[in-house]
């Protein structure tokens, strides 16, 4: 188990403790199931963030369901959004006729879900609806209507369960805030071998 405060990560405000996140992706999993009975259900999760709530959402839905991903990016190693959105990922089988439900780690400004449920709009699916484990209503800049939402949090930079600065602090198994003022060191990786051998970052 990785703690605040540890070297890993120098944390000490989690803003969704583990048994938090547990306990409201299950109640989620039982709106979804009651929601979707009956339904061709297909999850298409947002990559790289929404990898470990899509894991635990959909052990949360009692019911048959496929699942796809895309990969978009409006961030890089900011903490910010840019507003500009890329397509990295496009999903691997066509979505029409299917009732997509696009999981999202965090809606922010909105560009990215809007430019996403735009883009899958003109697949003709039945249907598309949003579970988002996070929602920054102070940030919203484009009005994106997300039926399920884990959380809403204040408007600060948040990393953990799958949500990360530079690419790091995925795997912390809560959500914390990240002070801005004083953003940690991202050493440059190395790999095993260099770490085995001494070698300098």
């Amino acid at each position: 188990m990785i703690t605040p405060s540890s070297p890993f990560a120098p944390f000490d405000d989690v803003l969704i403790a583990p048994d938090r996140l547990r306990a409201r992706i299950v109640e989620l999993g039982a709106q979804i199931t009651k929601d979707y009975e009956g339904s061709n259900l297909l999850l298409v999760g947002v990559l790289k963030g929404s990898v470990f709530f899509m894991a635990d959402l959909a052990r949360a839905i009692d019911l048959p369901l496929e699942m796809d991903y895309m990969a978009v990016s409006s961030y890089g190693n900011a903490t910010e959004s840019s507003g500009v959105v890329r397509m990295l990922k496009d999903l691997d089988a066509p979505i029409a006729g299917r009732d997509v439900l696009i999981v999202e780690d965090i809606v922010d400004s909105g560009r990215t879900l809007s430019y996403l449920i735009e883009l899958l709009q003109q697949r003709g699916p039945a249907s598309i609806e949003v579970c988002a484990l996070l929602t920054k209503p102070e940030r919203a800049e484009v009005d994106v209507d997300a039926r399920y939402v884990g959380f809403e949090i204040p408007n600060r930079f948040v990393v953990g369960y799958g949500l990360d600065y530079a690419e790091r602090y995925r795997n912390l198994e809560y959500i914390c805030c990240l002070d801005e003022a004083n953003l940690p060191t991202i050493e440059p990786a190395r790999t095993r071998s260099q770490v085995e051998e001494g070698h300098p970052a």
